[in-house]
């Protein structure tokens, strides 16, 4: 449980909005002490340095695949075409621009081109070492700094007025008359490159001057007033933690175990049920017109 921390003047009138649907980490180590630990109980004994352990990687895992724990940043793209990778950065899910409309188009990871590891070398191309023997690397490879670099059309790809189904006009007038395109490779927003090495991302030359959305996921443990958990998923880190710590134990019955685990799946299952806030109006709205026959 997390009560209200606040009045509901403070509330209003502050920058704490939305807090009380989720519960801060360290409540739910204390929680989990008091309600599942003692001598009638599955657990006699444990620290809290270890249920403190447990509670996080079950916060990691319910923030990979549970928990909606993607995180967003807008930027312009500056002039060097590539922006810092986030400081609680896991992986993406989405990178798009948004157009003068306030829509937002995905773009694309590059399939023509990545971002290796760049290695020094001498006039005779030899490899450069340093002097602790270590092999020297650049900042940036050169495949990176083209990729960026490279000249693309960049009026056909920000008018986002154009009827493309106007007659005379886009892709009306080769109707039927391309072949062999790779669908892969076909886009018209640009597309982006992840250096992983040096934690940023480039971007195509025709992203230049854009306003860039990041939607990427986090495990949740950045920074310890940042580690919480949606109440939701309450049930679903207490039952990991549990089957975490009885799973480490030795001399543990087995039928403990399984019965842990079932009740793990069972609160899992729950949970993301709960998170995944399927609305029936939205699910009629999607619905309709599904009967519809679709003419080719």
């Amino acid at each position: 449980m997390s009560l209200a921390e606040y009045t509901q003047d403070d509330y209003y009138s502050g920058s704490n909005k939305g807090y009380y649907q989720y519960i801060k980490l360290a409540d739910v180590i204390s929680n989990f002490i008091v309600s599942q630990v003692g001598d009638d109980k599955i657990i006699k004994k444990v620290k809290r340095a270890e249920v403190s352990f447990h509670a996080q990687r079950a916060l990691q895992e319910l923030s990979y695949d549970t928990i909606n724990s993607i995180k967003t940043q807008e930027i312009e793209v500056p002039p060097s075409l590539s922006m810092a990778l986030p400081h609680d950065f896991v992986g993406y899910t989405r990178i798009l621009f948004t157009d003068e409309t306030g829509i937002q188009r995905p773009l694309t990871p590059s399939k023509t081109s990545s971002a290796p590891s760049a290695v020094f070398q001498d006039s005779s191309y030899s490899y450069v070492f340093d002097n602790t023997g270590k092999l020297s690397l650049a900042n940036e490879s050169e495949s990176v700094s083209r990729f960026r670099a490279a000249n693309q059309d960049t009026n056909a790809n920000t008018d986002s007025n154009i009827n493309f189904l106007e007659e005379g006009y886009g892709y009306n007038v080769d109707f039927g008359k391309r072949y062999g395109i790779n669908t892969q490779l076909a886009t018209k927003n640009g597309s982006f490159v992840i250096d992983q090495n040096n934690g940023t991302i480039s971007f195509s030359s025709d992203n230049k001057n854009r306003i860039i959305v990041l939607e990427y996921i986090s495990d949740g443990l950045n920074i310890s007033d940042d580690m919480k958990i949606h109440k939701f998923a309450e049930e679903a880190i207490y039952k990991s933690i549990s089957l975490a710590i009885i799973s480490a134990k030795s001399n543990i019955p087995e039928y403990q175990i399984n019965r842990l685990k079932k009740e793990r799946r069972a609160t899992m299952r729950s949970a993301k049920l709960r998170l995944a806030n399927i609305n029936i109006a939205d699910l009629t709205q999607t619905m309709r017109g599904k009967s519809q026959q679709i003419k080719h």
